[in-house]
């Protein structure tokens, strides 16, 4: 698949080079090609770490079903993270999509959880867990710039033990 990925690109390269140089295109026409094919890039960028599998950071699913986890603690030039590999719960039942794994910014407090949680999954007992956005008190309520706020797409991820299955009577 890479290879293919890279002659694609290739090949619009040379299409989009063939374009600028020999083309009797105005001017205005070939700065919108080169505005089109740089956000191209970008775009493409941004979807093949998606499908060559890296650590999303976007947010965690509501609800999961944590598999692994693993935490890379600060260092003096590191901040940290937290890596963990998940499966989606949607309508009460795992997602049969396979896992995803996310990249969370590192805190204590998580890391602390995350022992936990990867303990007792080590005794047998899956983890399930729930992320809600963290509650801040933000000027002006969301209206205007708040979006521009950092930390406004933090969450509260909280893990507990898989409850047992419910199963149908006899």
């Amino acid at each position: 698949m890479s290879l293919t990925v890279i002659l694609g690109f290739s090949a619009l390269l040379f299409v989009s080079a063939a374009a600028l140089l020999w083309s009797h295109w105005p001017a205005w026409l070939k700065v919108m090609l080169i505005c089109a094919v740089t956000l191209f890039y970008f775009i493409g960028y941004s979807a093949l770490h998606a499908i060559w599998g890296l650590p999303s950071t976007d947010n965690l699913p509501e609800r999961f079903v944590m598999l692994a986890a693993f935490v890379e603690e600060p260092v003096k030039n590191n901040p940290g993270a937290l890596y963990v590999w998940v499966s989606e719960i949607e309508d009460g039942q795992e997602s049969v999509l396979n896992p995803r794994a996310y990249k969370l910014p590192y805190t204590r407090e998580l890391h602390t959880r995350i022992d936990k949680a990867l303990e007792r999954g080590k005794d047998g007992v899956s983890q399930m867990g729930t992320a809600k956005p963290k509650k801040k008190n933000l000027r002006g309520k969301g209206r205007g710039l708040a979006w521009l706020v950092p930390g406004k797409d933090e969450q509260e991820v909280l893990l507990q033990d898989l409850p047992n299955p419910q199963l149908p009577e006899k």
